[in-house]
């Protein structure tokens, strides 16, 4: 199912690229537009909810889509990551400040970490968001259309999965390993 989930995350991105590669901007949009609209609906029929995440960021790709189709503008698909990634950060840093820790509301059932282990966590993935964010804007407003594509096609998510792996050795100290069960001692 893990497989299939990150399939159905990927396919929009996917088709944005191909659609883009051999039509445009224009028509990548309206793809993405669709097919995150598709993979939202696939998630709800199959697993009978979707989390937040994927939502805001469908909800996000379907304002800036519409957007940039409205004014004929591609100025809007190419902020919708910053805005994001800003959302993302703000709603993590956000939470810190008021002593929350919304990656253990997202992840609390996956992974157990010290309270300490998730404020770093937070505070990391908040940070690297902006960094995510500043680096969209440097790269759409620096380099051309194609580039700026490609940036987002195939850039993006290796850096996140690069931060993963980092994060995880930042925060090895603070995962809470669950106790062995002790309950059938050798006789």
């Amino acid at each position: 199912m893990k497989l299939f989930k990150l399939f159905l995350e990927m396919t929009p991105l996917v088709i944005f690229f191909i659609t883009y590669k051999y039509m445009g901007l224009m028509e990548a949009t309206v793809a993405l537009m669709i097919t995150t609209t598709l993979s939202i609906i696939v998630f709800w029929f199959v697993f009978k909810k979707v989390a937040t995440m994927p939502l805001v960021t469908a909800a996000l790709v379907l304002v800036f889509g519409g957007l940039t189709l409205y004014f004929d503008d591609t100025f809007f698909i190419k902020i919708k990551p910053t805005i994001i990634y800003c959302l993302f950060a703000a709603g993590l840093l956000g939470a810190l400040a008021f002593g929350r820790s919304l990656m253990k509301t997202v992840l609390g059932e996956a992974v157990e970490l010290t309270d300490r282990g998730w404020f770093k966590m937070s505070l990391h993935w908040g940070l690297f968001f902006l960094f995510l964010a500043g680096l969209n804007e440097y790269v759409w407003r620096s380099f051309d259309e194609e580039t700026w594509v490609q940036f987002k096609a195939f850039m993006l998510l290796p850096l996140t999965l690069g931060f993963s792996v980092l994060e995880l050795i930042f925060i090895r100290n603070e995962i809470i390993l669950p106790e062995e069960d002790n309950s059938e001692e050798a006789n």
